[in-house]
């Protein structure tokens, strides 16, 4: 899913301040939910689990590997230094049956160096967390991530899945489209502008038909295409409503403008988190159109069906897996390959982190070695988060022995 990040593309001047407490009852609730699907899939191949080393923790330094690493890692703009397990916080704590789950989605395409471990993954989705530890310990080896310059603190922000109310046909509010790709897009590039997507006849003309679904809020629509992706709560020309997912398909091409720079810029806010600009977007309806047409960018979706299973993850990422809440991240792939599992700490206003992520994601602004974009999970209290998440990082990524 290419997206852009709330609190970095939003602005990058204004400070987050909010905690995950009211989030994290939630994420764990949906967690679990994924965690007992993933199990049920592993049921089905149950086999003897590997042997399994002592879970104690290496307090050495690590020697030299002799694998894939040797001289150049798979990047190009980061550096990777081999580190202890004692390195990571809180490896002896985390809860990683929450984050096996992500791993057994990685594993439906997993990158070449981690192939050779998915069927030992598959059977560790039953067993218990010191297993799986153990396992951890024996096949991979920690390497903390540094910019090529050698600095190994980096940036933390969120990403999420809107969750919006729309209608199959305009009316009642509902008069704000959400498209399909024009017939004509690969052949004009750059495409016209949102401004101009909104107000010339020929743009409309282009269009007409391609509507999707309509929504009420042109800002929560904003957010959607920010996003790249969310859910719809559809209501059809029938009366009945159904759940489905508009996912990314394609942009116009015109460069990506923050609207919360723009916010700050004209002096009309100091708080350009998101959470700050739907505040001023509230007090101040006469101008919201001006403030959505600084932003050039547009998105087009495509629309997807959402049933039991698929409802329990998040859209497909980069890496062509379904994103998990709390346990998929966004990366720049020179940096980190998808589909590599990443220790991840970061402490902050917003959320105090460490655990197990898998690299299942990017963006357009996740540039650079120690950078990455966590995926909240869907709806309003993930938007919250994910709107004010901006701070601190560390990485390790686990690379095969």
């Amino acid at each position: 899913m290419v997206h852009q990040t709330m609190a970095s593309k939003i602005t990058s001047a204004s400070n987050a301040s909010s905690k995950i407490n009211p989030m994290k009852s939630r994420l764990l609730r949906l967690m679990a939910i994924a965690a007992i699907v993933g199990t049920l899939v592993a049921c089905s191949t149950r086999a003897p689990l590997p042997p399994s080393p002592s879970p104690s923790l290496p307090e050495a330094s690590p020697k030299p590997p002799s694998g894939p690493l040797t001289g150049q890692p798979p990047v190009s703009k980061s550096r990777w230094v081999p580190a202890s397990w004692a390195e990571l916080p809180g490896f002896d704590s985390d809860s990683l049956h929450e984050a096996w789950n992500a791993w057994l989605r990685s594993c439906e395409r997993p990158a070449p160096a981690f192939a050779p471990l998915c069927g030992d993954i598959r059977r560790l989705s039953i067993a218990n967390e010191t297993e799986q530890r153990a396992w951890m310990v024996e096949r991979l080896q920690p390497y903390r991530v540094e910019s090529l310059e050698g600095g190994g603190d980096g940036l933390l922000t969120g990403y999420y899945e809107p969750h919006l109310e729309a209608t199959r046909q305009p009316g009642n509010g509902f008069d704000v489209p959400l498209y399909r790709p024009p017939a004509n897009l690969a052949t004009r590039r750059p495409w016209y502008t949102r401004q101009q997507i909104d107000t010339l006849p020929e743009a409309q003309a282009q269009l007409a038909g391609r509507a999707i679904a309509w929504v009420r809020d042109p800002v929560q629509a904003l957010v959607l295409h920010i996003q790249g992706s969310g859910r719809l709560l559809l209501r059809e020309a029938d009366g009945s409503q159904r759940l489905v997912r508009v996912a990314f398909a394609g942009t116009n091409e015109q460069p990506y403008k923050s609207v919360g720079r723009w916010l700050l810029d004209q002096g009309l806010v100091r708080d350009a988190t998101w959470p700050g600009i739907s505040a001023w977007t509230q007090a101040n309806p006469q101008r919201v159109q001006e403030m959505l047409w600084t932003n050039p960018r547009y998105v087009f979706f495509r629309e997807e069906p959402l049933d039991a299973l698929d409802a329990a993850f998040g859209p497909r990422g980069a890496q062509g897996v379904p994103l998990t809440p709390g346990r998929s991240i966004a990366v720049d792939r020179t940096s980190i390959p998808y589909g590599t599992p990443v220790w991840l700490a970061s402490s902050g206003p917003t959320v105090q982190l460490s655990r197990l992520v898998l690299a299942q994601d990017t963006g357009s602004a996740i540039v650079g070695a120690v950078r990455a974009d966590f995926f909240t999970g869907w709806g309003e209290q993930a938007g919250e988060i994910a709107g004010r998440l901006k701070q601190g990082l560390r990485l390790w990524v686990l690379w095969p022995k």
